[in-house]
């Protein structure tokens, strides 16, 4: 970007590191507004099926097999963070802030509302108030639907296999196999 100088990407570099970031870096917002107009794209192509597949291409980091599919409204922080296998699909109102990577294996299907979080904040009000944020990558696995309105918090593993309840808050890691629901989260069988 030629109206960057210097090291302009040396935030984003941490960023992706996990580690303390400044997040109103001039190019962090340059890459954010990028995706609000990549967002902006899947609404206006999103009766045209071959521009619409297009749209999601270039907005996410990967697609494995170009049939992701992506429900409006959406929003996501960066979209370049997100990678996603194969059968994706993502019903309306959800939200991906991927400060930190997101991966999410084939066949991984989610409701109405589901807010993925890589973003953090610092719990101590000094550090806090203006001062650097941080983010911790999430994973999903294989074979994966998380309910209308769950949320998933920064750091989480989700294994293969798994069925999240609607309205669940994740907040430590989801073994394989399993259908976990509530806030937090609980086991509530073995599948």
């Amino acid at each position: 970007m030629e109206k960057f100088t210097g090291d302009y990407k040396a935030e984003e570099r941490k960023m992706l590191a996990g580690e303390d970031y400044d997040g109103f870096d001039p190019y962090l917002d340059e890459l954010r507004k990028q995706a609000r107009h990549k967002v902006k794209a899947l609404v206006e192509t999103r009766d045209e099926p071959e521009k619409y597949k297009e749209a999601v291409h270039n907005l996410l980091g990967t697609t494995t097999d170009g049939n992701a599919i992506i429900d409006l409204p959406v929003f996501f922080d960066y979209g370049c963070n997100t990678h996603v296998g194969k059968s994706f699909y993502m019903n309306s109102m959800g939200v991906i802030l991927d400060c930190a990577r997101v991966d999410i294996g084939d066949n991984v299907m989610m409701g109405p509302g589901v807010h993925i979080y890589t973003a953090e904040h610092h719990t101590d009000p000094k550090l806090r108030l203006g001062g650097p944020d941080f983010a911790r990558p999430i994973r999903i696995g294989n074979n994966v639907w998380i309910g209308g309105s769950s949320i998933i918090l920064p750091g989480v593993t989700i294994g293969d296999n798994v069925t999240v309840g609607a309205g669940s808050v994740v907040t430590k890691d989801v073994p394989d196999n399993v259908v976990v629901v509530g806030n937090p989260a609980r086991i509530l069988r073995h599948v």
